[in-house]
Order: C-alpha cells, then structure tokens, then sequence
C-alpha cells in the first residue's frame, strides 16, 4: 500500500474502529475526485468518519445541514448588498469547503438537492449569472437514512449519477463496541487526530492517481458489465457511459492505494457494486420478486468473462 495513504489510514482508525473498509473507499473516492453517498442508520459515525478524513489532509471542512426548509442560497452562496460600498459582495455558502459534509441530503427539497448538482459535477456554481470556480481539491460526502422515509424526498437519477461510490457503514461488533467506549471515556478521540499530509500533497496524489495504467482488455471489462446491466430483465435503466467513467476513475485509485501503477479485473470487480448499484433503475417485477440491485450485480459479474492476462507481471 501507498506510505502517504497508509498513514491516513491509521490515522482515521484512531477514532473509527473497525471501518478499514469504508475508510478506504472514502480516500478512494476523494483521489478520484469524485463524491460519496453514505447510505445508513444515524449514529454509526458517519459524521465522524467525514471529520476525520479532513483533519487528516489538514483540508476545510464544512457541513449542511440538509432541513425541509433550506435553501438552495443556503448550499451556494449569495450576494448581499452593501450600502457601504454600495455594490454586492458575493458569501459563498458551505459548498466552497474542501471537504464537504451533506447531512441527511434527502431531508430537502429536490429543487435544494439540485443546488448540489453543478458543484460535484464542474467543481463551479453559478450566482446571479456569474459562475465561480470551486477550488480543489472538492469531496463531497453525502449522508441518507433508509429507515425514516416520512418526511424525505427521494433523491432523483441524476443526482445519484452524480456520486462516485454509494456505500454503508453497519453496526460495529460488540468488542468494537467495547472499544469505541474506551477512547470515548477520555474525551472526544476526533479532537486528538493531527493532519499527516498537507492538502498540497492530496493534489499531489490525485494526479499521479490519473496515470495509473488500465489496460485495454480491462476497459472492454467494464464496458461489458455496463452493457449487462442495460439488457438485464430485471432493470428498467442501466448504466450509462458516466458510470463506467466512475468505475474506471475509481479503480486506478483504488489501484494506486495498493500500491500498483496499473488496475486488474479484480480491482474493477470488487468496485462493481459500489459504482453501478445505487445508478440502475428496477422494474416492479424486481420488487416482487424480491431482487435487489447488488444481487443483480452480482449475478452480471458472475456471467461476464474476465480478462485472463496475467497483470502481476507487468
């Protein structure tokens, strides 16, 4: 594994026990540049977890609170008028943060979520006419209940298309339990983590991460997946070509965070799942017959042949 993510890595684990696995994608995501929709009950520290990743890279973190009543000024910014002056001078919102908590984002209005939309996919918003940039590096971590539907909006299509990785935290075991109550007996473990890279050196990383190497039998690999997801009978809406951008972006970084200047079909399997479910659509008879989206990934994966080169030697 790459020296500089690994340190993050124990870095992280110093407040989130048991969570290598989540932890990891994040910083996959956040080299890729793409964002992270974290699907999960309240309480199993994903607020933490955003937190801790921040401090980590020493980046500005800032959170939004999604309500029912905000509003899209309240994410982006907006101009205010000053009689001083006698001009408008421009507050950027929460969206102008390095790293970026939006919490319970399914909590607001779509006309809100959509406010979201042009930040994570061009990196710029657009106020009073006037597009401004938003500077990297931008990592959006997006959080949603699954249990209280009352009183939520469904997040549409092409928000979702907008989210790199969708994944989920889960409960801890009851010995990681244990010792999350032992490093919360002394204070709060997240005001302890000190950064162990500069947001200089993030950028850093995430352009070496583009020259990871995907060799042209393991792009046909992913445009195979994809394409299975648009003939399944089960599915109503496939993939499109931007998923398989995403799958290809988050596999030469999660290539790069094991070390290797070049992706295998097992980096792209293992990343499936993560990339395409949350982006395929289901018919009805799907639900009846109680089929969900990662079963039918799995199922895709299972039937598509893998491309039989032998990396390890490259």
């Amino acid at each position: 594994m790459n020296s500089q993510i690994q340190d993050v890595l124990e870095n992280i684990e110093k407040v989130m026990i048991g969570k290598r696995e989540v932890a990891e994608l994040s910083i996959v995501a956040l080299l890729a540049r793409g964002h992270i929709l974290l699907e999960d009950v309240p309480g199993v520290g994903k607020t933490m977890m955003v937190r801790a990743l921040a401090k980590s890279f020493d980046a500005q973190f800032k959170r939004i609170q999604f309500t029912p009543d905000l509003l899209p000024s309240d994410v982006v910014g907006v101009s205010i008028y000053n009689p001083k002056t006698m001009e408008f001078e421009f507050r950027p919102g929460p969206i102008m943060g390095d790293v970026v908590l939006a919490d319970e984002i399914n909590r607001t209005s779509p006309k809100t979520q959509s406010a979201l939309l042009e930040g994570m996919e061009e990196a710029s918003v657009t106020i009073d006419g006037n597009t401004l940039a938003i500077q990297q590096p931008f990592f959006v971590m997006a959080t949603q209940n699954p249990i209280e539907h009352e009183g939520t909006y469904p997040l549409p299509e092409a928000q979702l298309d907008r989210f790199l990785l969708k994944i989920k935290m889960g409960y801890p075991s009851r010995n990681e339990e244990v010792e999350i109550l032992r490093r919360a007996e002394n204070g709060k473990p997240i005001e302890k983590i000190k950064a162990v890279l500069t947001v200089e050196q993030l950028k850093e990383l995430q352009e070496l991460v583009q020259g990871v190497y995907v060799e042209d039998s393991v792009k046909n690999y992913m445009v195979e997946l994809a394409s299975q997801t648009r003939e399944n009978s089960y599915v109503n809406l496939g993939v499109s070509p931007r998923a398989t951008i995403a799958l290809m972006k988050a596999s030469q970084a999660y290539a790069f965070l094991k070390g290797r200047s070049y992706v295998t079909p097992d980096d792209v399997q293992y990343l499936v799942p993560f990339v395409f479910s949350h982006r395929l659509v289901l018919k009805p008879d799907a639900r009846y017959d109680n089929v969900t989206a990662e079963e039918i990934i799995e199922r895709i994966i299972a039937k598509t042949p893998v491309p039989t080169k032998r990396f390890a030697e490259q």
